[in-house]
């Protein structure tokens, strides 16, 4: 060891140094410890341990740029702790990596594209804008990878992995294979987040709800001059045989457009006299019914009634599946209205000012006043959301939340500080379908294939996951009953949309020890010890 130790300042210097170099002298020593496999499990080198093992998965920062004092604090904690527990003599196992970051990643490049360029990635098209992408990549975890090594964390980089490698692709693939034939993994039509800056549904950790202040004005994404929002707008709907009204409050009045119902409270005496009857829509050839519902109606605030349009609002969506309402979709991926009528084609917020104009002109009109309210918009874009209904993938999360709820409960799983157990309870314990298809080009494709050709365009349901094509097709014979001659003439588009990051995310700590394989590290190192990160990550 000391022979080491004294060759390796040789070969920092030739001559003693008038100056401290830290430069000079730490890359050095890092480079030798590496070298000398010093941080690699004991297990792999043949040195003697204890039998214990301890592993930390690092979690992986996003290639977006580089890091920062928090990854620099995160990585000290995981750090001091590897270094522990391997002067106990423990099977330490240190693992590094990098997060592709799907949506992150793309916007970044998008608008580096758009400003050297004045490019789009439609105008690129898909594979020579992943080519970019890739490129943007290979810069980036370079740069993150060598600011790791400077701060000393002492990682095994033989096991360096990236979310979208070769292995760590195929692990999502299977994974979402298994899921789909577990019933875990299905496709329907649901709200989703919709961003129509991005063109893509974002999770609910992606949407960022801010206060409105009354009569402010706001600027969005790719709209020429700003919103007014902080307003209140009362409406009157009329009954359908009288003239009686019921009069609605809404922040959202061009969503009068998709209305189906209004509810009030069962027991509001106000009201008492509508029960059962129905109301005109003042811009469709319609009537909608007057529901009960205790659930969504708070009889103390403003009028006790709630206009209900179950295909833009998540607690109508609700509402709407308690009453069999129907859901009419108002508005398209652009948020430009797409129903018939005098509003078609108009932007969502064009639409807004023109139905206010239009309930003044009908004499529906009952006010409008400033209102602070909270809204969601997307943290990539800072576009307001809009809840939408698409068809898209979802992952059923009752039985792992339940079981993760049951772990924490049993203190199996130990949360530290405890105080994170509510947020973790609260979180698991209203969990809801998980929507992991992105419409992206930047992340893992979903492994589904729309099959055409056999099938009428009706078919309820043409999709089929595989792992590859020839699985595919195997499976849509089956699942269809085609002929040998049907299915191989049959065409098989795979879906073009690309999984949620976290899917990935999810499978760090044992995607990264080899799993699906039967590894030696899966047998050695899975499951992880511990895994520390932001409180948000939650």
């Amino acid at each position: 060891m000391l022979r080491r130790c004294v060759t390796m300042m040789k070969t920092l210097s030739k001559e003693m140094a008038t100056a401290y170099n830290p430069d000079e002298v730490e890359s050095g020593w890092y480079t030798w410890w590496e070298n000398s496999g010093f941080f690699r499990p004991a297990s792999d080198l043949g040195r003697a341990h204890n039998g214990k093992k301890f592993v930390i998965v690092s979690p992986p920062p996003n290639v977006t740029g580089y890091l920062h004092l928090g990854h620099a604090l995160t990585g000290a904690v995981q750090d001091t702790l590897i270094r522990y527990h391997r002067m106990k003599g423990d099977n330490a196992l240190y693992v590094p990596g990098t997060d592709h970051a799907g949506i992150a990643t793309q916007v970044v490049v998008e608008k580096r594209l758009m400003k050297e360029e004045g490019k789009s990635r439609q105008d690129l098209g898909r594979e020579e804008f992943l080519k970019r992408v890739w490129h943007f990549k290979e810069n980036h975890a370079g740069v993150i990878t060598k600011q790791f090594r400077e701060i000393g964390l002492s990682m095994d980089w033989t096991r360096e992995h990236f979310t979208m490698d070769d292995h760590c692709a195929g692990a999502v693939v299977e994974a979402f294979v298994r899921m789909h034939e577990d019933g875990l993994i299905h496709r329907s039509t649901r709200l989703v987040n919709w961003c129509c800056a991005l063109q893509s549904a974002i999770s609910d950790l992606e949407v960022e709800f801010s206060d409105v202040e009354k009569n402010a004005k706001i600027a969005i994404p790719g709209y020429g001059r700003k919103v007014d929002m902080g307003q209140l707008t009362h409406v009157a709907y009329k009954l359908a045989d009288s003239d009686d009204e019921i009069v609605i409050a809404t922040t959202r009045p061009e969503t009068l457009l998709g209305d189906t119902a209004v509810a009030v409270h069962p027991e509001d005496p106000r009201y008492a006299k509508f029960h059962g009857k129905f109301l005109k829509c003042p811009f469709r050839d319609d009537q909608i019914p007057i529901v009960l519902d205790a659930t969504l109606v708070d009889m103390s605030f403003g009028t006790g009634a709630v206009k209900i349009t179950p295909a833009h609002d998540p607690n109508d969506f609700e509402s709407g599946q308690r009453h069999g309402l129907a859901q009419i979709t108002m508005m398209d991926l652009h948020g430009n209205i797409c129903m018939d009528g005098p509003f078609k084609g108009m932007h969502r917020f064009d639409c807004r000012k023109e139905i206010t104009k239009k309930l003044e002109e009908m004499g529906l009109l009952r006010g409008i006043e400033p209102y602070e309210y909270r809204v969601g918009r997307c943290s990539r874009t800072g576009d307001i959301v809009e809840p939408l209904l698409m068809p898209q993938w979802f992952v059923d999360c009752s039985e792992m939340a339940r079981q993760s709820v049951e772990a924490v409960r049993n203190k199996d799983l130990c949360l530290y500080p405890s105080s994170h157990e509510a947020v973790w309870f609260h979180w698991l314990e209203n969990i809801k379908p998980w929507c992991v298809s992105r419409q992206l080009w930047w992340g893992h494709r979903i492994p589904a294939y729309k099959v055409v050709g056999p099938l009428p365009d009706s078919h309820p349901d043409p999709w089929v996951v595989a792992r590859n094509l020839d699985e595919a097709r195997a499976k849509a014979k089956a699942k269809f009953e085609l002929t040998e001659e049907q299915a191989q003439s049959a065409t098989f588009d795979q879906d073009p949309d690309v999984l949620d990051t976290w899917f990935s995310s999810a499978m760090w700590p044992y995607s990264t020890l080899g799993w699906p394989n039967d590894s030696e590290d899966m047998k050695n190192f899975f499951p992880t010890s511990l895994m520390e990160t932001g409180h948000d990550i939650i």
